[in-house]
């Protein structure tokens, strides 16, 4: 995080509020920074500025960044009226985060989902511009031929017309069933639809890394932890290569 931020995005990331409510709290002039009653919004301050609402001193919270294990049968949403999702696995100890995915997966696929409520962060992960790595376990009913290994190299082409970047896929079971493939982009269903081309099915698919982030071996499925600071600089640098 930078050394210095906005008033607005201050008050958001420490009340917690909308940069609207915060902008709302400085016209009232509620804020006091370094013992000054402010009302700019685009004051910059450090994160461990002395900033008060109400006389009363504000903590700055930092974003929380969640490596999930994702289990089959939750959806990779923030609610959901019928399923569980993946925030509600750990929503009891965040209770004041507005956490979601950054990223989905498949109700029926697992692996590493990243929860957070940075939405930067996520639009960086996100972006098509960015091309973060997401390497994943997928068990074909078919085995890989070097057709479809050559084709993922390529850049797989759609039905639809729509052209893939260049992928990576290789067998890592005897039989070539077992596929390691690692995607720098993000379609939907697009693992399915790249094999679709060569009429082969996939029968599970389980996310292993994101931006050279491995999920934690040690994680059961539906158990999480917050990544490191490390982890989460090493995927924020794979957004900006």
């Amino acid at each position: 995080m930078a050394a210095e931020m906005r008033l607005d995005r201050f008050l958001a990331e420490s009340v917690p509020c909308t940069r609207g409510e915060a902008k709302a709290l400085l016209a009232a002039g509620r804020i006091t920074v370094n013992g000054a009653v402010c009302k700019r919004a685009d004051t910059h301050v450090a994160a461990e500025a002395p900033v008060l609402l109400d006389g009363q001193p504000l903590s700055h919270q930092t974003f929380v960044y969640i490596m999930l294990y994702k289990p089959e049968g939750v959806v990779s949403a923030s609610r959901d009226g019928r399923d569980t999702t993946v925030v509600d696995l750990v929503a009891a100890n965040f209770p004041r985060r507005a956490l979601f995915p950054a990223g989905r997966l498949d109700k029926a696929s697992t692996g590493f989902v990243l929860l957070t409520d940075d939405g930067a962060f996520a639009h960086d992960i996100l972006s098509p511009r960015h091309h973060v790595p997401k390497t994943y376990r997928v068990t074909l009913d078919t085995p890989l031929t070097e057709e479809m290994r050559a084709g993922f190299a390529a850049g797989v082409t759609l039905a639809d017309g729509e052209t893939m970047a260049p992928a990576e896929a290789e067998a890592i079971s005897a039989d070539g069933r077992i596929v390691r493939v690692t995607l720098h982009q993000g379609v939907y269903h697009q693992i399915k639809r790249m094999f679709g081309v060569y009429g082969a099915g996939v029968d599970a698919l389980h996310r292993e890394a994101i931006g050279g982030v491995a999920l934690d071996e040690r994680l059961a499925p539906g158990a999480w932890r917050e990544l490191s600071a490390q982890e989460t600089k090493k995927i924020w640098g794979a957004c900006h290569k």
